[in-house]
């Protein structure tokens, strides 16, 4: 009589991170992308560089041509505003679901329900070098514990997102995660829960996971001090105005922080409508310009073509359309930018 994977189908194996790493490796040119932003990052973090930071791209990568398409564009942007503006591209391949729904390329990299992981991580981690490979920092929101020791070594910019910002076991992988990570506030709005997540992943933790063999450890990590809180609106509404980003300023001093927040321009704040992420955007610059450098970045969902779809039949989704949130075109992208650098200017 069996009393263990009682409802378990099946369990397939995987190799192990370091065979991932091995097979399609980093290069110096590509780690100095990383290192150099992760450090530019912090440094904006301690205000010792005054530009912001901005995370632009689509909310899920689906299709990787239509992605590399996307890249190469924001990576001429992203060196034209370079002197006021650190471009990072949003490259999320975990997305978290309130209920069921596709979970990015990572779990279904084929879009049919079949799960092929292995297949997912060596196309999540081949798409990160190309877009490395074009100068391009890449930033993602972390969700499986696991996923950080097949794909950290790529990533500039991590973030916890509102739903798993209160998990300890989140908390814990981001004190030993190696970049600078953004909290977002809990779906129903409160920013203490960031702030307490803050606070825990400063802290050296131990806890259970993998090594780069794959074998089962116990991680030890020395804290993570390079973090920032995201605000991304809640139930009661967006959080992004003046009022809002001083509650969380002195929350965050009280707690002993730096009052470092992003803004969201999706999501919540702007009530899951991709036609208000401009106003929301314009605000921010707007708070920073006025003289609050606690606004150190933005964040922005954007592809090639505006709005969303429902995935379907994989065969008859269109070109450089999200699958997951709405996001705004590229042309409204690129007139965003270049409308920021100009004001920072």
């Amino acid at each position: 009589m069996s009393t263990s994977n009682v409802r378990v189908t099946e369990i397939q194996p995987l190799d192990s991170p370091r065979s991932f790493i091995d097979s399609q490796p980093i290069t110096p040119e590509l780690a100095k992308v990383v290192l150099d932003a992760r450090a530019a990052i912090e440094n904006i973090e301690q205000g010792t560089d005054d530009r912001m930071v901005m995370l632009v791209g689509p909310c899920s990568i689906h299709d990787e041509k239509a992605g590399l398409e996307y890249a190469k564009k924001l990576a001429v942007i992203a060196d034209e505003v370079k002197d006021k503006i650190l471009v990072v591209m949003r490259v999320y391949f975990e997305k978290p679901r309130t209920t069921v729904g596709w979970k990015g390329l990572i779990n279904d990299p084929n879009l049919d329900g079949t799960f092929d992981m292995k297949t997912g991580l060596k196309r999540a981690r081949a798409f990160l070098l190309e877009v490395l490979g074009l100068g391009l920092a890449a930033g993602t929101e972390f969700l499986d514990p696991f996923t950080p020791q097949y794909l950290a070594d790529l990533i500039s910019w991590g973030a916890i997102g509102a739903r798993t910002t209160e998990s300890q076991t989140h908390r814990q992988m981001a004190s030993g995660l190696s970049m600078p990570i953004g909290y977002k506030n809990g779906t129903g709005g409160s920013l203490q829960i960031a702030v307490d997540a803050m606070m825990a992943a400063r802290s050296p933790h131990a806890f259970l996971g993998i090594d780069l063999d794959g074998r089962a450890s116990v991680v030890h990590t020395a804290g993570n001090k390079a973090q920032h809180l995201i605000l991304r609106g809640g139930s009661a509404g967006p959080n992004y105005d003046e009022e809002w980003v001083a509650k969380a300023s002195h929350l965050l001093q009280a707690a002993g922080l730096k009052p470092n927040v992003v803004i969201d321009c999706s999501h919540a704040n702007s009530n899951k409508d991709h036609n208000r992420q401009p106003i929301v955007f314009r605000d921010a610059i707007r708070q920073r310009i006025a003289g609050n450098n606690g606004v150190i970045g933005l964040m922005l969902e954007s592809h090639l073509n505006e709005g969303n779809q429902s995935l379907g039949d994989p065969a008859n989704l269109k070109y450089g359309v999200s699958i997951t949130d709405a996001c705004i075109n590229w042309e409204t992208t690129e007139v965003l930018l270049r409308e920021a650098h100009a004001t920072l200017s």
